[in-house]
């Protein structure tokens, strides 16, 4: 069906391919982040891509194009499935998969694609080599973890990158968003099979752990660690976790030297409804235009109220850096 007059680029659905409503939630919730289609409508990914394994992005790409420059209600994501299957065949079986490895796998198909390798300072008589990408740019951040021997009290810093951020849900009733930050910062004690090598002791110890975030992405991501192992079994939870739709606060977990802009607004979030291997997923996204939200249901789009993106079936949220003034409307508006 064609659109109405009225209705604005960047609302478009995606059709189920059968069981891939977890593909069109993840690819409507990237397709909403205003950087990231800025890229990709300007045609600045075409100068990137990597001949060798950039059939995924290309493909990203014209998707991209059809979602906001089309003509169509709803369209098909049928060459992009079928091109990343290639590369991740758990993807090309049409069975319900998980939203959050689908986007892992999404994340690192694109760096691959589009990354560039440039050298770093000279650091512990080497040349330490970096690859950049849009997305490094965009959804890439790091931690560091503070390890503490309890023996000697020794103290060693230990980096590590994300593009996610899994936070485990401390209740199954009901907690916010914070709390399930504030588990995940906590300091930990590790002690047993957990226990860390220290060089100065030289031999294992009882360590102490906290982590801190050294440089925050301009789009964080948040998985909603709902699914989990109970003995054999994997079950749910349906813990009812609020979060903020802005303001949301990450200097408390932040090294106090970096923090430039600490506030986030949230952009866009995958649902889950339903059980482990009956569950259906959704998109909530909020479009950088009308500045209003939308739930895509696949082929599906509603215009919702901000009161009703607060729900208790959130996986995956998207925030983006308050500071990050940046809007696709002009890219959109050139092309159509």
């Amino acid at each position: 069906y064609l659109k109405s007059v009225n209705q604005h680029p960047g609302l478009t659905g995606l059709r189920n391919l059968g069981n891939t409503c977890y593909m069109n939630a993840v690819l409507q919730c990237l397709c909403s982040v205003p950087p990231l289609v800025e890229y990709f409508l300007s045609g600045k990914y075409q100068a990137a891509l990597h001949n060798e394994n950039g059939e995924s992005a290309a493909a990203f790409g014209c998707l991209m194009s059809d979602m906001w420059h089309g003509e169509f209600d709803s369209v098909s994501p049928e060459v992009f499935y079928s091109v990343l299957g290639k590369q991740y065949p758990t993807f090309s079986k049409m069975t319900q998969e998980d939203a959050q490895e689908f986007l892992v796998c999404v994340l690192n198909e694109l760096h691959q694609a589009l990354k560039k390798v440039r050298a770093q300072l000279w650091c512990f008589r080497d040349w330490s080599v970096k690859e950049t990408s849009i997305i490094t740019q965009l959804f890439e951040g790091q931690l560091s973890y503070k390890i503490t021997c309890l023996e000697c009290k020794t103290t060693t810093d230990r980096p590590e990158s994300f593009t996610i951020l899994s936070l485990p849900i401390p209740s199954k009733s009901a907690c916010s968003l914070q709390d399930c930050l504030e588990c995940f910062f906590q300091q930990e004690t590790l002690t047993k099979n957990n226990q860390i090598y220290c060089s100065w002791c030289r031999s294992k110890q009882d360590a102490a752990v906290k982590a801190t975030i050294t440089k925050a992405p301009q789009i964080i991501i948040f998985h909603l660690k709902r699914f989990e192992w109970q003995g054999r079994r994997r079950r749910k939870l349906s813990t009812n976790i609020s979060y903020p739709l802005s303001n949301l606060d990450l200097s408390p977990y932040s090294s106090p030297l970096f923090y430039k802009n600490a506030e986030y607004s949230l952009c866009a979030a995958v649902n889950h409804s339903g059980f482990l291997n009956r569950g259906h997923y959704t998109a909530f996204c909020k479009h950088s235009v009308t500045k209003n939200w939308y739930c895509f249901d696949d082929a599906q789009i509603t215009k919702i109220p901000n009161s009703s993106v607060q729900t208790d079936t959130a996986y995956l949220l998207f925030y983006t850096s308050q500071g990050l003034l940046c809007t696709c409307k002009q890219s959109a508006t050139h092309g159509k």
